[in-house]
């Protein structure tokens, strides 16, 4: 019965550690895991590429949310919805019109949702590391949107 007892307190404490993880740490602050100066003294890039995301909801308030973005090999930009926290995705989806920070430069994009062949090359091209997926509480399969930029 003790097993139990502290399976069920680590289980507990890992539910309230993945809470605060999402909803406090990356939904209050969005951090930018971006370093734009890069690793110099390994004469690298480090860090995540973050983009600010601008969506439009329902009722025409805007809503920004940082979230990591991938760029293929022919320059085309991913976003990916792969936290439990998903608003930002929906109302891209249900207004696709949005805009992007990318280090201090906002561009108009179209958001348009990945699916078959072009989702498994960027979900293979830019998988989620197994730590991620822990710190993260195992999420649902991830959502990914391309930004095509918006030629109006």
């Amino acid at each position: 019965m003790k097993v139990f007892k502290w399976l069920g307190i680590v289980v507990g404490v890992y539910v309230v550690f993945v809470l605060l993880f999402e909803s406090v740490f990356l939904g209050y602050y969005q951090p930018s895991f971006e370093d734009p100066e890069g690793c110099s003294s390994l004469g690298e890039d480090c860090g995540i590429p973050m983009i600010l995301i601008t969506t439009i909801d329902d009722k025409g308030q805007s809503t920004d949310r940082m979230v990591a973005r991938f760029v293929s090999t022919d320059g085309k930009i991913y976003v990916s919805a792969h936290h439990w926290t998903r608003g930002w995705y929906k109302e891209a989806i249900k207004n696709p019109n949005v805009k992007g920070e990318i280090q201090g430069e906002v561009k108009d994009y179209v958001a348009v949702p990945v699916e078959g062949d072009e989702f498994e090359m960027v979900a293979l091209g830019f998988p989620l590391p197994l730590p991620a997926k822990i710190m993260m509480g195992f999420p649902p399969k991830r959502q990914i949107l391309r930004l095509d930029p918006n030629v109006e």
